[in-house]
């Protein structure tokens, strides 16, 4: 009887954060306070499945049928190791989903939003969800919301989500031909062109190649990123450090073997004065290391110590050349 009353008030406890984390008014600190809970204890996060199972049923039925589904879910006798829910929980839950319902009915219309960043600044945005995301240095995102789906896409630079996990409502962030579908994490998205670096912080995503048929995606945890290089058409998993996800918010990016290419789109996005690489050769150069965005000239003063490469001024912006080539005679 213990055990069950337990059960009960953890169950009720999660369909209070049910309801908590879709009011319109909720906050970050809504979400900190749900995350908290969630850590407190492995029952607390399979109770808010369960109740987010009941719920996402309960939406798509009448009145009646409801009622029904609270006897379901709420037999008088449970079979052993299942997780009830108390029939004072699911009717509970049918007011709350009844009343959510009502609100979500006027949001039916698909929603869409633009967000952008300007060069070397930071954006820190909650979206409708409650999903926190963190935009870098020039960086453009757009979401669209549907009643059964959330979905963003990264047009161009970095953004750190942390995502308010629905069963009942994927959220899929696409960058390019790369898609990533949230499993309940925190993660790091980096676009530069179509090279991307998926980063994880917590949790668990699973991460797809369009360009390789349905059976192309790999799924990844904390300390593990993600690298899908357009050049070779395939997608590689590394061991990373989750503590060094998004160093970008502390003025840090790290860079990890990558093309000088790359190193230099994703400096542009905090320089006001954009590098220019003069020679194809370089491009291909990879860089390992990290560069501070508020001294990016001191790399850039110590970055022909590491690469076989010339730093000149030209034209309003800072060209790379190939330092094996001659100069061109004036």
């Amino acid at each position: 009887m213990m055990a069950n009353t337990s059960h009960e008030q953890t169950l009720r406890v999660a369909a209070d954060w049910w309801v908590r984390l879709r009011d319109p008014a909720a906050t970050e600190r809504t979400t900190e306070q749900w995350l908290a809970w969630t850590d407190e204890d492995a029952e607390h996060l399979v109770a808010f499945e369960r109740v987010t199972e009941l719920a996402a049923r309960l939406q798509a039925l009448g009145e009646v049928s409801r009622e029904r589904l609270v006897a379901e879910f709420a037999p008088a006798q449970s079979p052993p190791r299942r997780w009830w829910v108390p029939a004072s929980v699911a009717a509970a839950l049918v007011l709350a989903v009844g009343g959510y319902a009502g609100w979500r009915a006027m949001q039916d219309t698909d929603t869409t939003q633009t967000y952008a960043s300007a060069i070397a600044a930071q954006r820190s945005v909650t979206l409708e969800d409650g999903t926190r995301v963190t935009l870098g240095g020039a960086t453009r995102l757009s979401t669209h919301f549907s009643r059964g789906r959330r979905e963003v896409e990264l047009v161009d630079g970095e953004a750190y989500f942390e995502v308010v996990h629905d069963a009942a409502r994927p959220f899929e962030v696409r960058a390019g031909d790369v898609t990533i579908e949230d499993i309940g994490t925190a993660f790091n998205v980096r676009r530069t062109g179509k090279y991307v670096t998926v980063a994880m912080a917590e949790g668990r995503v699973r991460v797809a190649d369009a360009t390789g048929g349905a059976h192309n995606s790999l799924e990844a945890v904390a300390g593990q990123s993600v690298i899908y290089d357009p050049s070779r058409s395939a997608m590689n998993m590394v061991a990373s450090d989750p503590a060094a996800v998004a160093t970008w918010r502390q003025a840090r990016l790290e860079f990890d073997n990558e093309p000088l290419s790359v190193v230099v789109a994703n400096i542009n996005r905090y320089r006001a004065q954009p590098l220019h690489i003069a020679d194809a050769d370089l491009k291909a150069l990879t860089f390992t290391g990290t560069v501070k965005t508020d001294a990016i000239d001191d790399w850039l003063h110590a970055l022909p110590q590491v690469l076989p490469l010339r730093v000149n001024d030209s034209g309003g912006q800072t060209v790379l050349s190939d330092a094996r080539r001659k100069p061109a005679p004036h």
